[in-house]
């Protein structure tokens, strides 16, 4: 999709802090009001905004734990893959879900309290899931880099 190079700084302002008023946009951008916000709402209306949310700090809320889980499954068909994927879907502790190349089938993101947590989620759920033929498991230590923001420089 082309976006006009200011819709893309609307777009990046949004991604910083998406309580910005339109006025408040326009201004940063050197809009009127009223254009700024009809900006924003075709973005939304065209799916590029898809919704505008809080980010929690997992840690304030005792959520210290994220793991990285690479799935194996013991079968492939679509079907499979379907039941596993809805699984996953109903898991709140699985923030993050990809099909993969490579070795494993999926990869997942996983937030969890604690390693007693996570223990407790991957013996009553994930490893009770059927299809699961291996789960290879990394804690992550330190988060050096977070973000929500997508690049939006190469729309430009």
């Amino acid at each position: 999709m082309n976006l006009a190079p200011i819709d893309i700084k609307i777009l990046a302002l949004l991604q910083q802090d998406a309580s910005l008023t339109a006025a408040e946009i326009a201004a940063q951008v050197n809009l009127s009001t009223s254009p700024c916000w009809r900006r924003i709402h075709r973005l939304e209306q065209e799916g590029i905004i898809e919704k505008k949310v809080a980010l929690l700090n997992a840690e304030k809320l005792g959520l210290e734990l994220v793991v990285f889980s690479r799935i194996s499954l013991v079968k492939n068909d679509e079907s499979s893959l379907h039941d596993f994927e809805q699984r996953v879907r109903e898991y709140p502790e699985v923030v993050e879900c990809y099909t993969v190349t490579g070795s494993a089938d999926y990869f997942l993101k996983i937030v969890t309290k604690d390693i007693k947590h996570y223990d407790k989620f991957l013996r009553r759920k994930l490893i009770q899931i059927p299809l699961v033929r291996d789960v290879n498991s990394n804690v992550a230590v330190t988060q050096i880099k977070y973000t929500t923001s997508l690049p939006l420089e190469s729309q430009l």
